[in-house]
């Protein structure tokens, strides 16, 4: 066979493939663009119905590969490549990753659940798996603190699922919890008047439900009274430190005795 006769079948050859490559990359740049497309109005719809932005861009990300992935399967389709055996090599490199990569799904999976029963928020101070702060992040992966001294704590979503969660914020009202321990020679009574006058006075303390101002329990070396007030949750700190100084300066003035821990020896002369 010579090149007179090779020749119109390779260009008839050429034509039709140049039909494929030609549908293939249009299929490709259609595809891509409608992708992008659906996944700004996931977004929109999403950021309209006020889903938490993590999870807007978990959902957005997702979509988009999926769709890509799909695009990209059609388009090797329309240059006469077998999809199937490409489909089957695409699942085991997945599953291979899978595997490997047990440990990040998992936290993966972890993060999505955090954002969508929303135990966590940004802005809240939380406790979990250890550490305590402010929560910067809700990441994929891991969720980002800031403790109250600015350090910078990274905790899996996997091990911050799996541990008690609590969360200092979620509350708009908290309630102060504070001991007062006093002489047994003093009167409980006026210490207790003296402790409810400071708190009448402060505009940062509830009314309802009322502060409970009662002797708790008779120490080895005090009578300790029990302070409840409630307060707003952004309060709380303020009026914490507040109290301390303020019914420790009132205790002095009244000559409130605030004892510490002693012991009397008796020593007997035989």
């Amino acid at each position: 066979m010579d090149w007179k006769e090779i020749l119109p079948e390779l260009r008839k050859y050429i034509a039709e493939f140049g039909v494929h490559i030609i549908s293939a990359i249009a299929i490709l740049l259609i595809g891509f663009w409608l992708a992008k497309l659906f996944t700004k109005i996931l977004t929109r719809v999403l950021h309209k119905r006020n889903v938490e932005p993590t999870l807007i861009g978990f959902l957005s990300s997702s979509l988009k590969f999926a769709l890509y992935l799909f695009v990209i399967v059609a388009a090797v389709g329309q240059l006469g490549i077998e999809t199937t055996s490409f489909i089957a090599v695409l699942g085991a490199a997945g599953l291979a990753v899978g595997l490997a990569l047990q440990g990040s799904l998992s936290n993966l999976a972890s993060g999505i659940m955090l954002v969508i029963f929303r135990q966590i928020k940004v802005g809240q101070f939380v406790e979990g798996a250890g550490a305590s702060g402010t929560v910067e992040k809700i990441g994929i992966f891991n969720t980002t603190l800031v403790t109250i001294d600015n350090k910078v704590v990274y905790i899996p979503n996997s091990k911050l699922i799996n541990d008690n969660i609590i969360n200092y914020n979620e509350k708009e009202t908290r309630r102060v919890d504070m001991i007062f321990g006093i002489s047994y020679e003093d009167d409980t009574s006026k210490a207790k008047s003296i402790i409810n006058t400071i708190l009448s006075a402060d505009n940062r303390i509830l009314k309802e439900p009322a502060p409970q101002v009662v002797v708790a329990k008779l120490d080895a070396s005090s009578v300790n009274i029990s302070v409840r007030p409630w307060v707003k949750t952004e309060d709380y700190w303020a009026v914490y430190f507040d109290l301390l100084e303020l019914i420790k300066k009132k205790f002095d003035e009244e000559s409130i005795t605030i004892p510490y821990p002693q012991q009397d020896v008796h020593v007997y002369n035989k």
